[in-house]
């Protein structure tokens, strides 16, 4: 496929405040071979030369899925059947705020082509982030190639082999990237339990990230999750390219500096009011799609949530959930 190169674009916040959003819908349009349409920006628009999923805005009145079906059928010449919704992404731009409503197309009719002149691309899903992408469509990348859920494990307790169990019956549920996190646990304990771990998800070809360590993830070859209060102290991506970072935000300053050191996804919440943090103020889903708005990472929801939040988790612009009550099995 033919490939742009350079950076994606920067997140800039918006330099007037503006309470009203574009309201713009695209799909996801797959081939016989699974590849999906991407489309160029033409000349004389924003962000011309990004590729992007097809798409447009809403007329007057218009629902999503009629505003999808004419749009694909006057840019692209082609009948579609909409699918499900995939994720709706929140973004501000230096002049306005947009709200993509991403989704799937169920079938499709005719013989695609750019009639406004626009280039297009089928592109294989693995290849999806080799295109320089305006932020909005980051995040839809990321919710077609990356796990929806991630598992932030509780401590051990006294019982290292119910603890691994509980782990395999994880994975045995479809979670496929975990966070290793037990900060009262024993150093020379945790590092054996890590290696146990490691060794069980690896052989599922699941993701591993342990918690704060870096010196234990670079041992272990996988990925870091850093505390909020590491990320002022670091100036470039602690782990080489290919190796998970993360991060966990509260607010829009620490997702600025994760997105700076080039972190591969974060963490945000509270969403919703927890146990373990009683009478700590939640940010709520509105709260969440406004830090989502001044970044392009993936983000995960995390707070109260579990497998259920997961539709309402994806209408705000998150990846998806994170959780440790909500996905331990068990828990």
């Amino acid at each position: 496929p033919l490939l742009l190169e350079g950076p994606a674009p920067a997140n800039t916040p918006p330099t007037r405040e503006r309470s009203d959003y574009v309201e713009v819908v695209a799909g996801v349009i797959r081939d016989a071979r699974g590849r999906i349409l991407h489309a160029r920006r033409t000349e004389g628009r924003d962000l011309a030369g990004l590729w992007e999923f097809p798409g447009g805005k809403h007329e007057p009145g218009e629902s999503a899925e009629a505003a999808l079906a004419r749009e694909l059928h006057e840019g692209l010449g082609i009948d579609v059947e909409i699918g499900a919704p995939l994720i709706t992404v929140p973004q501000a731009y230096p002049h306005k705020r947009l709200r993509l409503d991403v989704r799937e197309v169920k079938a499709w009719r005719g013989a695609v082509r750019g009639r406004e002149g626009q280039a297009l691309a089928w592109v294989p899903l693995a290849q999806l982030a080799r295109y320089a992408m305006p932020p909005a469509d980051v995040p839809v990348v990321a919710a077609l190639q990356q796990p929806d859920r991630y598992l932030v494990t509780p401590d051990p307790g006294d019982d290292d082999a119910a603890w691994l169990s509980a782990l395999e019956r994880a994975l045995a549920f479809g979670v496929r990237r975990v966070q290793l996190r037990a900060p009262d646990c024993e150093p020379t304990r945790w590092a054996r339990l890590v290696d146990a771990a490691v060794a069980r998800w690896r052989a599922a070809d699941a993701q591993v990230l342990v918690n704060s360590d870096i010196e234990l993830a670079l041992r272990h070859e996988v990925g870091v999750h850093l505390r909020a209060s590491q990320l002022a102290a670091l100036t470039t991506r602690p782990l080489p390219e290919g190796m998970l970072v993360a991060a966990s935000c509260h607010d829009a300053h620490e997702l600025r500096m994760t997105q700076a050191l080039g972190c591969d996804f974060a963490v945000v919440g509270t969403v919703q009011p927890t146990l373990s943090h009683p009478g700590s103020p939640a940010l709520g889903w509105d709260g969440f799609a406004a830090l989502r708005e001044g970044v392009s990472l993936p983000l995960y929801a995390i707070g109260g949530l579990g497998p259920d939040d997961m539709a309402e988790a994806r209408r705000h612009g998150a990846q998806g959930i994170a959780a440790i009550r909500g996905l331990w099995p068990g828990g």
